[in-house]
């Protein structure tokens, strides 16, 4: 296999990684191991939460270097997943270079696991449960539900329109309290403070914060402070929208 086509494999198997969530020193991991299997020498990866970056030696050819950049950020873990197995079947010789490729674009291009309106229920449903969880009564699940279901959906099309993610947080935690704050001065619930809790906890960037802790105990310090960054600034986003909802109707 000549060099282009690996290191088109390694970076499309990066990118889809990356883009869906996975860790950085995983990255790295996978495609250090894709190309060594290829039996190139020198294999160096160096993957940020923005970027990756891969280096290997080939005979007769020199040195082969090659960086992407990476802006979107998405969550969807099969994705990785699938990624993963392409690997592990390269790496074991189950599968060629063009069929990995094959396999890998077929990824990149396959719609998300679960569609988005299953999403937005699915945030609807664990908001009403942690509502009721942080000690609110079954009155309370509904109008959680309602406010959660709303959040989600702001939040995605808002990024969608937007492409600022920071906006997008800050109005769907906005939109979705002013649902849940309204929802309860009408009587449909009893306990405020556990219908916004279970509002915004749908809202909490869990994937981000875990993959920063991640990072920094395997010693990607870069990507692990960036991350961490990232779900400070998703936190004060989320907070400051929900402060200004109660500031405004209560």
């Amino acid at each position: 296999m000549n060099s282009d086509r690996m290191m088109d494999i390694c970076m499309l198997s990066g990118q889809i990684m990356l883009t869906y969530g996975a860790e950085t020193y995983r990255v790295e991991e996978t495609l250090e191991r894709m190309a060594k299997s290829a039996h190139f020498r020198n294999v160096h990866s160096f993957v940020t939460t923005t970027g990756i970056f891969l280096s290997f030696e080939e005979d007769e050819k020199g040195d082969v270097m090659q960086m992407v950049r990476v802006d979107d950020r998405l969550h969807d873990l099969n994705k990785v997943t699938l990624v993963n197995q392409v690997s592990r079947e390269f790496v074991s010789g189950l599968i060629d270079g063009d069929e990995a490729l094959r396999q890998l674009e077929e990824i990149a291009k396959a719609p998300m696991s679960y569609p988005t309106y299953l999403i937005h229920i699915a945030s609807g449903v664990a908001g009403g449960a942690f509502s009721y969880l942080f000690g609110g009564n079954l009155m309370d699940t509904f109008p959680a539900f309602i406010a959660g279901f709303i959040a989600s959906w702001c939040i995605v099309t808002l990024q969608e329109y937007t492409k600022v993610k920071i906006f997008a947080e800050f109005m769907s935690a906005f939109i979705g309290g002013s649902v849940a704050i309204i929802l309860v001065l009408l009587g449909l619930g009893d306990n405020l403070d556990q219908v916004i809790i279970g509002t915004l906890m749908p809202l909490v960037p869990g994937i981000p914060l875990t993959n920063a802790v991640r990072d920094v105990m395997s010693g990607d310090l870069i990507a692990g402070v960036s991350r961490g960054a990232e779900a400070l600034i998703t936190a004060l986003s989320i907070a400051t929208g929900i402060a200004l909802a109660i500031a405004i109707l209560t």
